[in-house]
């Protein structure tokens, strides 16, 4: 195997040092450090390990037998960090942290060869790798608290943020969580990255939570390179960007001993005080970006000889020798020696079995446990806790509208279980917009209802913080178009995390949006939005819909049984324009609203996902629809049949997974099936509906109706692109014709 220019300077540097007096391995490695002469030897040989790891991953890539070669060479240093904190420190880890995994797996007492092999077994996709199980190269282990990451655009900072909250909102509530009372969290970025707008929000929500008093105990490490990819990031702009508010340390990370103490001081800061720092850790990086990275062609031959001049693998070793606890030959044979090991080590995880069917690879993306789920649904909070929590309960308080009913079901929910904590922005001290989440923060105090500050971003990382740490979070985005400000953390983040740790992490999860458009004076785009397109194809995420309070009820417990029993990342959209609606057909009919079940009946009234809910017993055509569809589907129907017309109508109140065996019986009792969509034509329900009809063999007549490809405009003009009664009506009598 060919040596780079990284291999060929370690050897010609360190054979040239000169070794200095012999001094005692329990005292500090130099004059001004507490790094003693031992644990410099400990760290040298995790940053060899880590060293060596890159170079077996271009080895094994020359080989087709390794898909992953952006290495951690230059980024040494961050072993310093791993022996700064504890084991039981949740870490949050950037892609260039191999030095940080292998000091922490040496901590916990594992052989070195433990370490190593976890990650040349993710280096070749191999099934037996202990996170992933061959699915992604990432750094993480539930034994060394370290959450896999890809952290490829920072998007982990927000959701570290949430972790670090966590903490201490567990200790405070008394729930059970996997950290330790004064653990803290670790999350390492690059400097690129520091620029991307999660990181931003991440970093203003830590400092934010600290202005207003809360304990937030995150570590920031800046791993700052100088360059991302091909992109140089200006001298100084870590330091000028970071967060005025956050408490700031830096170091040489090329500098193990430097690196070690300024660490421990940060690590010690956060601990004690419980409030974040930012730790801007100067790095270099060798080797180039990744394996197919040619430098040249965007760096001087003087820049990467200065980064090469500032190897930490290089002056650790010269630490070592010039205090006398290592001779150059020695560290040279030890290299050479470790370096044929590691080698030899990755060609054998090379040979192990890789995922070989789709149902390999997808297995760990959205376990259901029905069973289990459907009985946790059934528990309910002891009697005195309800009469506390309710006052009047809600089972006799009579019918309920929509936003009641979800309302009554969250109280019911906090009630049972103090782990399940509400928040988001304007949930708490006004009740939210709509007034759903009203009351609440009266009853359960703001540790468990409580305003975030107005960025999406942040109540979702909070919510995946506090769901891997042992709560059950349910936020709310103010309205549906605010989510797409926020997407990267439920696709990217939230429905990654069972899939790259094979449900050994997951972050359960209920995220309420009020959804969908008709409005009565309150419109626009941002109000009004109606497309989940965003949404749908993400793997294993669930979308519940609920249209009438009954189901609304129903299908929230059912969503946070599923979050807590399987992990499961659950959107509940939940139609704004029936929040408060009343009637169904004629003005005080009162045919839409409905009773709160008693506990009693949650078993038997319990909606599993993927079951959907079916209206008449019509035997001419069945209407297929959801949310604001429903309402407007069953009034045509009414008038339908009136001409005697035989409609059934179907709702399917799971948007993912679709509901397909009720679908294909409705199609089926029928013959001819008419979708009612609200979403868009293009990108919306509707299409999967037909493909699902389709693809399970359903040959009767198929016709849609949506709303048009539009976004929603302001007032009566929102009636013209939007499906109306009229269209469905007219749609079912061109099909019936």
């Amino acid at each position: 195997m060919v040596r780079d220019a990284v291999e060929t300077h370690f050897a010609e540097v360190v054979g040239a040092l000169t070794p200095g007096p012999p001094t005692d391995p329990g005292q500090p490695v130099r004059p001004g450090t507490t790094l003693t002469g031992a644990r410099c030897r400990e760290l040298f040989a995790v940053q060899l390990g880590s060293r060596l790891l890159d170079v077996a991953a271009r080895h094994m890539r020359t080989q087709d037998e390794g898909f992953y070669t952006i290495g951690s060479s230059g980024h040494e240093g961050n072993a310093a960090v791993a022996a700064a904190l504890r084991v039981t420190d949740p870490a949050l880890l950037h892609y260039r942290s191999g030095a940080f995994y292998l000091a922490r797996s040496a901590q916990a007492g594992r052989l070195a060869e433990e370490g190593l092999r976890d990650v040349l077994l993710g280096l070749a996709a191999a099934a037996e790798e202990p996170i992933a199980g061959g699915r992604h190269k990432v750094f993480g282990n539930r034994d060394l608290a370290v959450i896999p990451q890809t952290s490829t655009i920072a998007s982990h900072l927000p959701r570290a943020v949430g972790v670090g909250f966590a903490v201490e909102r567990a200790r405070v509530l008394g729930v059970p969580s996997p950290w330790p009372r004064d653990a803290v969290a670790v999350c390492s970025f690059g400097d690129a990255s520091m620029n991307h707008a999660t990181a931003l929000s991440g970093l203003n929500t830590a400092a934010f939570g600290r202005f207003r008093g809360l304990a937030v105990p995150v570590l920031f490490v800046c791993e700052d390179n100088g360059i991302g990819i091909s992109v140089r990031t200006p001298p100084d702009w870590i330091e000028q960007a970071r967060h005025p508010l956050l408490a700031y340390f830096q170091a040489d990370g090329c500098d193990l001993a430097e690196a070690y103490d300024v660490a421990r001081k940060a690590a010690d800061h956060v601990r004690t005080t419980r409030a974040p720092a930012f730790l801007h850790l100067r790095t270099v990086r060798l080797m180039g970006h990744a394996g197919s990275d040619v430098e040249i062609a965007y760096r001087t031959r003087r820049e990467i000889a200065s980064d090469l001049d500032r190897d930490p693998l290089v002056r650790t070793a010269r630490l070592l020798v010039e205090a006398g606890l290592a001779q150059p030959e020695e560290l040279l044979s030890r290299y050479e020696a470790e370096r044929d090991h590691v080698l030899k080590l990755a060609m054998e995880c090379a040979r192990r079995p890789r995922l070989a069917s789709a149902e390999e690879v997808m297995a760990p993306i959205a376990p259901r446990r029905p069973d289990r789920v459907a009985a946790d649904v059934a528990r309910v909070a002891p009697m005195e806790v309800r009469e506390r929590a309710f006052g009047t309960l809600p089972e006799l308080e009579g019918k309920l509208t929509l936003a009641q009913a979800v309302n009554r079901t969250l109280a019911d929910a906090m009630a049972l279980d103090p782990g399940v904590v509400v928040f988001g922005e304007d949930v708490a001290r006004k009740g939210g917009v709509y007034g759903v989440t009203r009351g609440l923060l009266r009853r359960f105090g703001a540790e468990r209802v409580f305003d975030t500050l107005l960025d999406e971003q942040a109540v979702l990382g909070l919510a995946l913080g506090a769901g891997v740490s042992g709560m059950v979070p349910v936020p709310e985005v103010q309205y549906l178009a605010y989510l797409h400000n926020a997407l990267d953390q439920i696709r990217g983040e939230a429905s990654t995390l069972g899939f790259f740790s094979q449900g050994v992490f997951s972050n359960p999860l209920v995220l309420r949006v009020a959804s969908y458009a008709y409005q009565k004076g309150f419109g626009g785009h941002f109000h009004n939005d109606n497309s989940i397109a965003a949404l749908k194809d993400i793997p294993g995420v669930v979308l519940a819909s609920p249209a009438r309070p009954d189901d609304a009820a129903a299908m929230l417990r059912t969503c946070l049984s599923a979050a807590r029993v399987d992990g499961s990342v659950c959107v509940f959209l939940e139609p704004i324009a029936l929040y408060h609606t009343r009637d169904l057909f004629d003005e005080g009919d009162g045919g839409w609203l409905a009773p709160y079940a008693p506990p009693a009946r949650w078993g038997e009234t319990h909606v599993p996902i993927g079951r959907a809910r079916s209206y008449g017993e019509g035997r001419d055509l069945t209407i297929v629809t959801f949310g604001n569809g429903l309402r407007m589907s069953l009034r045509a129907a009414v008038r339908l049949t009136a001409e005697e017309v035989g409609c059934r109508v179907l709702d399917l109140r799971w948007l993912s997974p679709l509901p397909v065996d009720d679908l294909m019986r409705a199609a089926e009792l029928t013959g001819r099936v008419l979708v009612a969509d609200e979403t868009r034509r293009g990108g919306g329900v509707s299409e999967s509906v037909m493909a699902a009809l389709i693809d399970n063999g359903f040959t009767g007549p198929i016709a849609r109706v949506t709303s048009r490809d539009s976004f929603i405009p302001l007032g009566p003009a929102a009636d013209t692109v939007l499906l109306s009664e009229a269209d469905i009506e007219r749609a079912a009598r061109a099909m019936l014709a």
